[in-house]
């Protein structure tokens, strides 16, 4: 292990150790720790909600406004809610929270109403512009510069311009004709379908025909108190299930002033993926990345909004296993004839300076560690500022690269834990949000050319006065021998070495995620401290597969989900039979969603080590998950007929010896109930008895206060079976 890690090590085990030291006595409860529960909120970190106007930093709250001292992190009050609603001539505003200043040189502030959104000048003390929301009851994009409103109503989209003047764009919207909307089931990416010019003056937006898809049967039941409803009704899920008829998607330019729409004319939709919309800063062009259906080959098209034709190919990446675009093409703020692109293609996510035409100009960023996130640009420095896990995979931290000399320097206060960060306009100042594995939150203001920086808030610790787990961390070789993979232990307070402690292996597992880093208490997920606290040991360790540790790293499950990863996760179970404190013959594990999958796999493959299991939401065949996702790591069924039978969990079902209890929603979108019931029926023509509870009404996670429910019945199953 390095020094950085060490240290990172070291934090974890003193800030528990500090807080079991202390005279505390209080016990948690699922209220307290629960995100569904009562207490839940005064558990949490304390934090402040801080917006730009300009490069001058506001403290915004519910009911008042305060500015920000960039010096020395002093606060004065501008305003209140009371002043506000009385400058915008209304009753009352909506809560501050939802405060915004669109524009670097004005002192506007756009407040909201039930009725109407607000220009206030908070200078001169009245509004200076007025717009009903009447009618904006779905996805919406506001444009600061045309103040026009691109809107979903009744399946259809709406724009409303700075005037009021409100007209229909579409009018075949259905729950088949899908307009305005994520499309692709929100991959690549995408988590919206309007996309305005810079100008305002005209809209892209996506449309997705899914009429050809086939619908899947949830079903709405009643609630017990409704007395107007005595049968369920049906509520379908359009599904495109791997290796089956998936929707088709086109994008379509509106303009505003000539009320005409062109459609791109990117070709046969049919089996192509369309993400990462943007314009070019003179609105002359669109761009778009595109995918086949195999996810292997994406290129990057230009296109003319106007005639909707094809301009150019600006850039193509393939790979034999798959290319995943995440992120739009950016424009440099002052040189709108180069772009930043972001790409794996070295193996890791790193930023690339490109011209106009396509040409790479140079790699920006370079090494064996990930580029999280692009913040913005510091146009008074010609620098990107963006969040990487350069100085240690388990931490995030913000530095600034240069576009002209690729010389960069960290930007945020400490340089140690997970950093997150709000630039200004500008790029000249940020707000650094980071927790350490013993800082519940520290907020600094940051000068992002010096990298000087101010305390502005400390958190309290939320838990002082209540009994404190210990949270270590560590590092095991992957099942190839020669991958570091990094894992969270979780013990009692009161912890014996002398004991033996039942231990629950908590898992996720899958692509896109990861569960240890450098975040407070470790990133432990609350359910571990109320587990620890009635006497367990948890273990979390993210195997192969996982995410911010590289391309290679993630893809090494390719078209075979599931079996590196259980193999990375029995070398985590070889590390903890050799800790005389864990009982080898009480050992659980948990997950949810691919931790479901993974859960059962475990079980099932392993039925001898594991005693009780609980999987929630669990894929068990991945035939029967969505084309997106699925196809990306798996293939199709017909493509790849050997791995879906590999980690298909039906024939597994006869291996089940331990105690399994399947949670899922009734509702659930995502990994439809169908996983779930299959694998109960082939538990019944097996013989084998796995348990199983619904949540009708619910989706792919328990919402509100049934997540407490959810988490007393997963705990009382480990109670009842393994304690």
């Amino acid at each position: 292990m390095n020094k950085i890690f060490n240290r990172l090590f070291l934090a974890c085990i003193i800030a528990a150790s500090v807080a079991v030291t202390a005279t505390a006595q209080k016990q948690f409860t699922l209220e307290d720790l629960n995100f569904g529960g009562t207490n839940y909120r005064n558990m949490t970190p304390k934090n402040r909600n801080i917006v730009w106007q300009g490069d001058k930093p506001l403290h915004v709250t519910g009911d008042s406004c305060w500015a920000i001292d960039t010096k020395n992190g002093r606060e004065k009050l501008l305003f209140t809610r009371s002043q506000l609603s009385q400058w915008a001539g209304v009753d009352k505003v909506y809560n501050l929270t939802w405060l915004n200043f669109p524009y670097e040189d004005k002192p506007w502030a756009l407040a909201m109403t039930d009725s109407a959104r607000i220009l206030v000048d908070i200078k001169a003390h009245k509004p200076v512009w007025k717009q009903s929301v009447d009618g904006e009851d779905g996805d919406k994009q506001w444009n600061k510069t045309s103040r026009a409103v691109a809107y979903v109503h009744d399946h259809n989209l709406w724009v409303k311009d700075a005037q009021g003047n409100t007209r229909q764009v579409t009018t075949d919207g259905s729950d088949k004709i899908v307009y305005a909307q994520s499309v692709h089931r929100n991959e690549f990416g995408i988590d919206g379908g309007i996309f305005w010019n810079n100008a305002g003056t005209k809209v892209a937006f996506y449309r997705m025909d899914q009429s050809m898809v086939t619908d899947y049967p949830l079903i709405d039941v009643p609630e017990p108190t409704d007395t107007t409803r005595y049968i369920a009704t049906p509520a379908p899920e359009t599904y495109p299930m791997a290796g089956q008829t998936s929707h088709k998607v086109t994008v379509g330019v509106y303009d505003l002033a000539s009320g005409n729409t062109t459609y791109l004319n990117t070709g046969d939709p049919t089996d192509r993926y369309y993400s990462n919309i943007s314009w070019s800063p003179e609105d002359d062009q669109i761009y778009i990345f595109e995918l086949n259906r195999e996810q292997n080959d994406c290129q990057l098209f230009s296109y003319n909004p106007v005639s909707g034709n094809r301009n150019a190919e600006l850039y193509r990446e393939t790979h034999p296993k798959y290319v995943e675009p995440q992120s739009p093409i950016t424009f440099l703020p002052w040189d709108s004839q180069q772009f930043i692109m972001q790409s794996e293609k070295d193996g890791f996510n790193h930023l690339y300076l490109h011209d106009r035409n396509g040409k790479q100009l140079r790699q920006l960023t370079q090494g064996n560690w990930v580029v999280m996130s692009v913040l913005g640009f510091d146009a008074s420095t010609q620098s990107v500022i963006y969040t990487s896990n350069e100085i240690n995979p388990l931490q995030q931290n913000i530095f600034a690269v240069s576009t002209v000399t690729g010389e960069r320097h960290r930007v945020d206060e400490g340089g140690k834990g997970w950093h997150g960060a709000s630039l200004s306009p500008s790029g000249k100042w940020l707000i650094d949000y980071y927790q350490e594995p013993d800082v519940p939150r520290n907020i600094a203001i940051v000068n992002t050319a010096t990298g000087q920086s101010v305390r502005y808030y400390t958190a309290p610790d939320p838990w002082q006065g209540y009994t404190v787990p210990t949270y270590e961390t560590g590092t095991i070789k992957a099942a190839d021998g020669t991958t570091d993979l990094y894992y969270r232990v979780v013990k009692p307070a009161d912890f014996d070495p002398t004991k033996k402690y039942p231990t629950v292996v908590y898992v996720y597992g899958g692509p896109h995620a990861h569960n240890v880093d450098a975040r407070w208490h470790c990133a432990s997920r609350s359910w571990e401290t109320y587990m620890a606290q009635k006497g367990y040991v948890l273990f979390i360790l993210d195997n192969r597969g996982s995410a911010n540790r590289g391309r290679d790293f993630e893809n090494a499950t390719w078209h075979k989900l599931g079996q590196v990863e259980m193999a990375d996760q029995m070398k985590g179970v070889d590390f903890l039979k050799t800790q005389a404190y864990v009982d080898t013959t009480r050992l659980g594990v948990h997950g949810w969603s691919y931790g479901g999958f993974m859960t059962i796999s475990l079980m099932t493959n392993y039925p001898d080590v594991f005693k009780v299991g609980v999987a929630g939401g669990p894929v068990i065949d991945w035939k029967w998950y969505e084309v997106m996702y699925g196809e990306r790591y798996m293939g199709t069924p017909q493509s790849n007929p050997e791995g879906y039978a590999l980690t298909s969990l039906i024939p597994k079902a006869k291996d089940l010896k331990g105690r399994l209890q399947i949670i899922i929603g009734l509702n659930d979108p995502t990994v439809l109930p169908q996983h779930a019931y299959s694998f109960l029926k082939a538990c019944i023509a097996a013989g084998t008895q796995p348990d199983f509870f619904v949540y009708p009404g619910q989706g792919h996670n328990m919402s509100g206060h049934q997540s407490v429910h959810l988490h007393e019945r997963i705990t009382r199953y480990f109670d009842d079976y393994l304690k």
